[in-house]
């Protein structure tokens, strides 16, 4: 199947008006992360994070559904909507958490904790789905967490950090499987301070997938939603912010008379606090998924039943 773009579209107007043509022709919806890049945010019919995102695919009418984000969110989406057709706009946006999760070393993982309920954060594959007793997202992890007896044993995949926020916040212990966001592991507790010393008035948010070393300079931690609401309802008129800096889009447009301050990665020579899997999408890959209705998200059906039980669990506890 031919990829070419016309030469009459340009990255601009030209690709806009074609996206929203398909999306009537289609009768279909858009989704996009926080952490996509503006021109897509821009353009979607929604924008949220991983919580709001599998609520917003659960309840989707169109027939066809264009998950702007990473492999596992449209993944999930496919499991919540099996009759509808999934768009991804490349198949290579994947996830360092999920990569990070091999099913099978996982599956040997839990052999060692017979008798524990298994919590999979969503930036996970379907099988490791599959294999869990419940999904959580960083928005509602300490709901999900706090579901079980305190006498249940737990075990937390696959964001050892998460996991360690959500144990430190409960003070209920729980194994941890140890996987990590490589961008989340990569912010510098050293240039935070020295943010923080350049500019004294200022605050702090940082995602929980980020290190305890990094954590505990924050004035607030909690999922992008979160953060976006911190910024929104704190007085603080600088934010520094430690996430994905695709963020700032949506918190500039609510916040413009602040200053927010993207928190660099520590190696200061490449851009090593943008998630490197969200970036692969981008406004013309976009128009030709639509396009052509490829690449699209398969999941084998019986796998699907299974992974379908935990995610449904979740949205039902978090509504």
């Amino acid at each position: 199947m031919s990829r070419n773009i016309n030469k009459d579209l340009s990255a601009g107007p030209g690709f806009v008006e074609e996206i929203n043509r398909l999306r009537r022709d289609l009768n279909a919806v858009i989704l996009a992360h926080y952490y996509q890049e503006p021109a897509i945010q821009d353009i979607a019919d929604f924008v949220g994070d991983s919580l709001a995102l599998s609520q917003r695919a659960a309840e989707a009418e169109a027939e066809v559904i264009v998950f702007a984000g990473v492999h596992f969110m449209a993944e999930t989406a496919k499991i919540l909507n099996p009759d509808k057709q999934v768009l991804l706009p490349d198949m290579d946006a994947g996830c360092s958490l999920a990569d990070g999760c091999p099913p099978a070393e996982f599956a040997e993982f839990l052999t060692k904790y017979p008798g524990h309920k298994v919590i999979s954060y969503i930036n996970c594959s379907a099988t490791t789905k599959a294999m869990s007793d419940l999904i959580c997202t960083s928005s509602n992890a300490m709901k999900m967490v706090d579901s079980f007896p305190s006498d249940q044993p737990l075990v937390f995949a696959p964001d050892r950090y998460l996991g360690a926020w959500v144990s430190q916040k409960l003070g209920r212990e729980m194994a941890l499987w140890p996987g990590s966001c490589e961008v989340h592991e990569a912010f510098s507790e050293d240039r935070i301070v020295e943010l923080r010393v350049a500019h004294p008035g200022a605050v702090v948010a940082a995602h929980p997938e980020c290190p305890e070393r990094v954590l505990q300079h924050a004035d607030h931690v909690g999922s992008t939603s979160s953060i976006l609401a911190f910024a929104r309802e704190n007085e603080a008129r600088e934010i520094i912010v430690v996430t994905e800096p695709g963020i700032l889009h949506q918190m500039q447009k609510e916040n413009p008379g602040k200053n927010l301050i993207p928190a660099p990665g520590l190696d200061e020579t490449c851009n090593c606090n943008e998630c490197p899997y969200m970036r692969k999408n981008t406004l013309e890959k976009l128009y030709l998924c639509m396009r052509d209705r490829t690449p699209e998200i398969q999941v084998d059906p019986e796998l699907s039943k299974k992974a379908l039980a935990p995610i449904l669990r979740m949205l039902e506890l978090s509504s």
